[in-house]
């Protein structure tokens, strides 16, 4: 597995990444590798975004648009109010 050393961290970056870690009970390369994978797609991850987004878009262009003018919810609340 690659290795990847950081250097010229500034201190309140540093020290926010301490505090994180310190919170989910990590050391700080653990925090780190964490928000790595949370924050930086793969290949595999994008691709899965794209298929989602072209099924959306399919979905989406099959979905059949009401017609006709809708009422506004003043004008629902008044027809209601007058029977």
């Amino acid at each position: 597995m690659p290795t990847l050393y950081v250097e010229n961290v500034p201190d309140a970056l540093y020290h926010a990444l301490r505090k994180r870690a310190k919170v989910h009970r990590r050391s700080i390369a653990a925090e780190v590798l964490a928000l790595l994978e949370s924050n930086v797609p793969t290949e595999k991850a994008l691709k899965r975004r794209a298929d989602l987004l072209r099924k959306l878009d399919r979905l989406s262009r099959s979905v059949k648009r009401a017609a006709g003018v809708f009422p506004t919810a003043e004008q629902i609340i008044r027809e209601d109010r007058s029977r």
